[in-house]
């Protein structure tokens, strides 16, 4: 629909209201710092930082039910500085003017109910969001997308120059920054740290295809971590990783899209997010409490964090209940199929604390969670869900596993319904379950695959024919029809068909 098409009161709603006075927060010393340069630490402290609107209060002066209007609207709107996640474009980056919005189709991931027999299984009613979907396969766009918007519009009306991007990645990061900062080519180009060995194949072909320099770095991601953080330190480059605020400021938008999905009513909704590096989960609690500060939603949902036992620092800080006796350890990681989780010193875990004790605060009672899920119940889950219809990544059965555990710990109660992170898609994963199912897994992931989840092909070679096609060899007149009528029989043997 033309915006000219709105009557003049609704198109006020759907124009974005731009201005704003943006700052970076320190998470540390409490200090602000301007804007126009990329931060990604406290100059003066060295904590992480959010962005802050030091005017939020002028978007209290429109009700909630105008901003639920205003979104909704949106929605009919063709035009890409409305589109994907700037839809919400004055809760995200409300600085960055609308020629300078990169839209690669990232945003507006279905919500998948799940199945009545899995759900029976579960015992509560759940649904995945399928952020699988997005333009580089995951989640990552989402932060993509508002960073690499605010970079261009550095380069664009700052005079920032080209600009080097970096980032250490498990996988999903390099795959978006690259893709993103191809789209911007040549003003920006890109360069990816990864931990030699511990990317799948197809993750490891996204940034190649996309043209970025790629960097195999020996150990694990926190290793890859500290190099780009030395050279963030060092020389220009734009960092990417979500120690970036401007990354969590557009993977808030995974809230606002489950707020608008569920018509902004999210009582007796429990939202389950694997932790990682700890970035997706901020921007989660942020998003949620700037909808409720706003009117927008009425209730805060409960939030459940998980983590694999391979590497679980935030589960074992909250596992203390006691908030002033809790103590921050990062552990070693072991090997996880959740590759994306396998981070032992979350960048993000000081923004963690904060958005927790803040969400907690606002909805008047602990909402938020952590639970830890074994490699094996990671694995079953992911080819559970699967099995009956999904598009699960090892992250979104990771999601499945917190929310069994969850519901093994009361967390939550059978008659919630859940809305389960599936990061990525299936397929950036599909060697796993191909190890699943050939029982090869390395010892140190503790996986042995169930017998009623694995699956294989079958050779369809029925007994007593001789000739049969082959690529440049043909079969044809009375043997094909030999071929075809022996093997359909035997098919219809091994199903156990019943004969018209």
């Amino acid at each position: 629909m033309r915006l000219e098409e709105f009557p003049p009161a609704d198109r006020q709603l759907v124009e974005p209201m731009g201005g704003g006075r943006l700052v970076y927060r320190c998470l540390g010393c409490g200090r602000t710092h301007g804007i126009e340069q990329l931060l990604y630490t406290c100059p003066d402290c060295g904590q992480v930082l959010l962005i802050e609107d030091q005017d939020f209060d002028r978007l209290r002066m429109r009700s909630g039910a105008d901003w639920r209007r205003a979104f909704d609207l949106r929605r009919m709107v063709n035009r890409p500085s409305c589109k994907g996640v700037f839809l919400y474009h004055e809760l995200l980056a409300p600085v960055v003017p609308p020629e300078c919005v990169v839209y690669l189709g990232e945003g507006h991931t279905p919500l998948v109910e799940a199945s009545p027999p899995l759900r029976d299984r579960i015992g509560c009613a759940f649904a995945f969001k399928n952020d699988g979907q997005n333009p580089s396969a995951s989640f990552k766009d989402r932060g993509m997308a508002v960073a690499l918007s605010y970079l261009r519009y550095l380069i664009e009306h700052k005079g920032a120059g080209r600009v080097l991007s970096v980032c250490a990645s498990t996988g999903d990061t390099s795959a978006s920054a690259a893709l993103y900062g191809a789209y911007l080519a040549p003003a920006v180009a890109s360069a990816v740290l990864l931990p030699k060995g511990k990317v799948t194949p197809q993750q490891l072909s996204q940034p190649l295809g996309a043209g970025a320099k790629v960097f195999e770095i020996p150990g694990v991601f926190d290793d890859c971590m500290k190099v780009v953080e030395y050279l963030a330190d060092h020389y220009r480059v734009a960092l990417l990783n979500s120690k970036n605020a401007w990354r969590i400021c557009g993977q808030e938008s995974y809230s606002y899209e489950i707020a608008q999905d569920l018509d902004y009513d999210l009582s007796g909704q429990v939202v389950v997010v694997p932790i990682g590096n700890a970035g997706n989960i901020s921007a989660v609690m942020s998003g949620f409490l700037k909808l409720h500060e706003l009117g927008i939603i009425g209730e805060l949902p409960k939030l459940i964090g998980v983590q694999s036992h391979h590497a679980d620092p935030v589960f074992r800080y909250y596992r203390e209940e006691d908030p002033s006796r809790r103590v921050w350890r990062p552990v070693t990681v072991q090997p996880s199929v959740a590759q994306a989780a396998m981070i032992g010193n979350p960048v993000s875990m000081p923004r963690v604390v904060e958005l927790a004790r803040r969400y907690d605060d606002a909805a008047g009672e602990r909402r938020f969670f952590v639970v830890q899920v074994t490699e094996q119940q990671i694995m079953d889950h992911m080819i559970l869900a699967n099995r009956h219809g999904h598009i699960v990544c090892t992250q979104g059965g990771e999601s499945l596993a917190g929310l069994v555990r969850a519901l093994e710990l009361g967390l939550v109660g059978r008659d919630e319904h859940a809305i389960l992170d599936a990061t990525a898609h299936h397929l950036k994963f599909i060697g796993f379950q191909q190890m699943y199912f050939e029982d090869s897994f390395p010892p140190e992931f503790g996986v042995k695959p169930r017998p009623e989840l694995v699956n294989a092909p079958v050779e369809a070679k029925a007994p007593g024919v001789e000739e049969v096609p082959a690529p440049g060899r043909p079969l044809s007149g009375e043997a094909f029809a030999r071929f075809v009528e022996a093997t359909a029989r035997y098919i219809a043997q091994s199903l156990e068909l019943e004969e018209r």
